[in-house]
């Protein structure tokens, strides 16, 4: 399998994951590094804290569904970027919709256990709905 294949496998199992429900806690990290950045709407975190916020921000919503399109990634030995669209779907509780348009990108590194991201940054480029209450 190419560097390539597998960085956008990694992108769409990591999406696929975030659709999953109920949450097994920690989900996230078979897709992070022990010292993770990620930087959303809701702010940056890093390392354990970014998986559990990963978490509580998702486990607002009864659904969701992310879809990504358009995978680019450059590689330099065990190090990587990556940047791709996206569409991201939430429902909540009520059976509204909030739904944003983004784009996401991320370093990664290759460990022992694979392609890993040790930085993930999500931008919403437009929103439609309401996000959840004190967003």
């Amino acid at each position: 399998m190419s560097t390539h294949t597998e960085i956008e496998t990694l992108v769409h199992r990591m999406f696929r994951v975030l659709d999953t429900r109920p949450f097994t806690p920690g989900l996230m990290r078979a897709y992070v590094t022990a010292d993770a950045r990620m930087e959303t709407p809701l702010g940056v975190s890093t390392g354990e804290a970014a998986v559990r916020n990963s978490e509580v921000a998702l486990g607002r919503y009864v659904r969701t569904q992310h879809i990504a399109s358009g995978i680019l990634t450059e590689v330099d030995g065990d190090r990587a970027t990556a940047s791709w669209n996206a569409l991201m779907t939430h429902v909540h509780a009520d059976e509204s919709v909030f739904m944003v348009g983004g784009r996401w990108e991320g370093d990664l590194r290759r460990t022992e256990d694979g392609w890993r991201f040790g930085r993930l940054a999500v931008q919403a480029v437009w929103t439609q709905g309401q996000p959840p209450v004190g967003v």
